[in-house]
């Protein structure tokens, strides 16, 4: 019997002299889990190892008990959408998923039932019949989950689904996926910390290739208790305290601002200390790995 979870054991992966991947271990359960990290953290590269399109130089990964070398079998119950998803944009919705139905061996009666279903649970069954060129970013995403989905993968991996997409159409992606992580493993790989606070049950955070912290969202926001703190400022003011504090937000109010900022190291000589969020522990894990810092992991 297969187990359903997903282990990596010190991989690492270069390009080059590059090192993309530095010593990676994680074991992803099913459900949402959500890989955090800014542009070029080795997200994508960790995602593409998963979904078999890159070979790991250093290191194991199994996939549901299946070696990542038997690239065959794990591509069968896997579903992958890239972070560049892109789709025969001549044909209409409903004519692409047939098609990649025809290139999976799937029959007509099978095709029919399957993309029907499909259509229905991301919300385009009434856009079966538009062009792909002719989709909103949402609803291109929306069709990639369905391709992604159209062989009834036992994990699905998304790659940056979110980016470029207006909040509404962010909420609803976001739905989806946690609809579809009920009864699957989903691996969402994003720089947008909203999307991992909202749905994932456990995060990892990477940086440079290194992983900086694993566990829940809520123990990520322990890491930064007693560190966040809020004053209001004059607007003159605000421009000082970018020099002296790592600033996570900022809402203006007329002639003065409500500042949250962050002083890891001691107490500020303004201020109110508030209860941290994943955005303030998130930048305060990177802000700690920039100073070297060491590596925070909860099993």
């Amino acid at each position: 019997m297969q187990t359903p979870n997903i282990q990596i054991s010190n991989l690492s992966k270069f390009y080059g002299k590059k090192q993309a991947l530095c010593n990676i271990n994680l074991n992803i359960k099913p459900g949402m889990f959500g890989l955090l990290g800014k542009n070029g953290a080795g997200k994508s590269t960790l995602m593409k190892t998963m979904a078999t399109l890159l070979k790991p130089q250093e290191g194991s990964v199994t996939v549901c008990g299946i070696p990542i070398e038997r690239a065959a079998e794990i591509r069968k119950i896997i579903g992958y959408l890239p972070q560049d998803f892109n789709m025969y944009g001549a044909m209409t919705v409903y004519q692409a998923l047939d098609y990649l139905g025809v290139l999976s061996g799937m029959s007509q009666s099978e095709r029919k039932d399957r993309i029907s279903t499909l259509l229905a649970q991301v919300n385009l069954a009434d856009h079966s019949g538009k062009r792909v060129r002719a989709l909103s970013g949402g609803m291109k995403q929306r069709l990639g989950i369905a391709q992604a989905l159209l062989h009834d993968p036992q994990v699905l991996i998304v790659d940056e689904p979110t980016a470029g997409l207006d909040p509404e159409e962010r909420v609803r992606f976001r739905n989806l996926l946690c609809k579809v992580a009920e009864n699957k493993t989903v691996i969402l790989s994003t720089h947008i910390v909203g999307d991992v606070e909202a749905t994932c049950e456990e995060i990892a955070i990477l940086d440079e290739g290194k992983l900086l912290f694993r566990g829940t969202v809520s123990e990520l926001c322990d890491l930064a208790d007693g560190s966040v703190y809020t004053a209001e400022v004059t607007q003159k003011e605000v421009a000082g305290m970018r020099s002296a504090y790592m600033i996570t937000a900022v809402i203006s109010n007329g002639k003065k601002s409500m500042v949250r900022f962050l002083s890891p190291d001691h107490k500020p000589s303004i201020g109110v200390e508030v209860a941290p969020n994943a955005e303030d522990a998130y930048m305060l894990c990177l802000n700690r790995a920039g100073k070297g810092g060491g590596r925070h992991d909860t099993v």
